[in-house]
């Protein structure tokens, strides 16, 4: 592979001996990963009941490398139920490497495609917020996508710049990610067109970028929150002396130790200004050291103490539950919290609590998207039945992932399932693979009629 000559003497500068064996890595077949959705499944069952050959990634307790030479694990029933979420391994690191916990306010910054917002969501184990936040629209359309199919309704999808974010969020969250714009040197080895992007762009074009996002985010973080900073490069400017600029600014954060693995290199203090010997706590990740691409991640902690304006947490009031959704709900074991329904004409929301006020705020999604409400009844949505467990629904269609009924169900056709509900069974019913749902069809005569939410179903024909 042919690589620009100005980022080859900067890498032998980087890693002096080590540069020849960095070198032949891009002889080497990428890897590829697979990451387990641990709100649906715990990874000990996931193993019972994976169909292909996987191999645990020994740093990612949730993650495994697959042959994607040979198979694709992207065509599964178990991919259209959100069991996995398929990840380049070492990109699977920062969402690891962040110490989230159930009920945590959680902010990823730039959020699509979904990889990590994805695993932080499943960390929360649907307590707390998740504001997953991309500044592409179009971008944050797939993000929003790939949660709900991971069964994430604590959330808020947002596209804004994270300096807008900071109006809303000032001093508000307790976790934060940001896995940072940068100029892909990590990934070179993945994807040949990063290079010809690099000539175009290169470090020193992100990192006014990177420093602008991180500093945003810093005024967002609560007194003794943490804050995870990542990119898939390997130079300086855009790794420690990102870190540096911050603590410039802001010298409440101190960088923290994260979790090791034998593959992982200490960051640099030599490549900063002040050499302060805390930049060995990050971590660098090179491809000749571990089965992963590049990248560098490091912990931060803002002081306990520090001083930062706060956004104050706006009231939730309770409100009469429409009789349409309180009747389908019958058939929900779940206990519908009224303050938390958000109603706009028909759409019927589930907000997370304890929000601030984000009227003017750009949403692609706020909260879990219940149904709508039409004349006289209530329609499921296709995120409500991502959320569901099987049996928290009265009505179900459980079929087994090597039936053929079910990639006709996944192509939005209409299937017979005489054989499966008692006959004078009708109505809405969850129609799940294996015990872990799908989406929504309406029984009638022995027939189930498709409601698979249509925008979902080319992928799967």
């Amino acid at each position: 592979m042919n690589l620009p000559n100005e980022f080859e003497e900067k890498m032998k500068a980087l890693l002096g001996d080590e540069f020849e064996d960095y070198i032949k890595c891009y002889d080497e077949p990428r890897y590829y990963g697979l990451r387990v959705n641990t709100e649906k499944i715990s990874v000990e069952d996931f193993v019972k009941i994976c169909p292909f050959e996987i191999t645990p990634i020994p740093w990612i307790d949730n993650g495994f490398y697959y042959d994607g030479e040979k198979i694709s694990p992207a065509k599964h029933p178990y991919y259209f139920a959100g069991l996995y979420y398929l990840q380049e391994p070492s990109a699977m690191t920062p969402a690891n490497r962040l110490p989230v916990e159930p009920g945590d306010r959680v902010l990823d910054v730039c959020a699509a495609p979904g990889g990590k917002a994805t695993e932080l969501g499943a960390k929360l184990q649907n307590e707390g917020v998740l504001v997953a936040n991309d500044i592409s629209s179009s971008r944050a359309r797939g993000l929003l996508k790939n949660l709900e199919v991971f069964g994430i309704g604590n959330m808020l999808v947002m596209s804004e710049e994270p300096g807008r974010l900071e109006r809303y969020f000032s001093g508000y969250f307790d976790k934060i990610l940001i896995d940072a714009p940068c100029s892909g040197e990590g990934m070179f080895r993945k994807d040949k067109k990063m290079v010809r992007a690099w000539e175009e762009h290169g470090p020193e074009f992100f990192s006014k970028l990177q420093r602008s996002i991180i500093t945003q985010a810093a005024r967002m973080l609560k007194p003794g929150g943490m804050m995870l900073y990542s990119t898939c490069t390997f130079d300086p400017l855009e790794n420690e002396g990102t870190i540096e600029y911050l603590l410039g600014e802001y010298p409440e954060f101190e960088i923290q130790e994260i979790a090791g693995y034998e593959g992982f290199a200490p960051g640099m203090p030599e490549v900063t200004k002040s050499k302060d010997p805390d930049f060995a706590k990050t971590v660098r990740i090179f491809p000749h050291h571990m089965k992963g691409e590049g990248h560098y991640l490091a912990l931060l902690k803002k002081s306990a103490d520090a001083i930062c304006l706060s956004s104050p947490v706006a009231e939730q009031k309770a409100k009469k539950i429409p009789a349409e959704l309180e009747e389908f709900f019958r058939d929900v074991k779940w206990e519908l919290k009224s303050w938390r329904l958000d109603i706009h004409g028909e759409r019927v929301y589930y907000m997370p609590e304890n929000l601030p006020e984000l009227k003017g705020a750009r949403f692609l999604r706020s909260g879990l998207l219940l149904g709508e409400l039409k004349k006289k009844r209530f329609e499921p949505s296709q995120a409500l039945a991502m959320n569901l467990k099987m049996e928290e629904y009265a009505h179900t269609l459980n079929l087994s992932s090597d039936d053929d009924r079910l990639m006709r169900y996944l192509k939005g056709e209409t299937i017979d399932v005489e054989d499966l509900v008692p006959a004078k069974a009708k109505g809405w019913h969850l129609v799940c693979t294996d015990g872990f749902p799908l989406g929504w069809g309406k029984v009638t005569n022995g027939t189930l009629k498709n409601k698979y939410l249509p925008g979902w179903r080319n992928q799967s024909a």
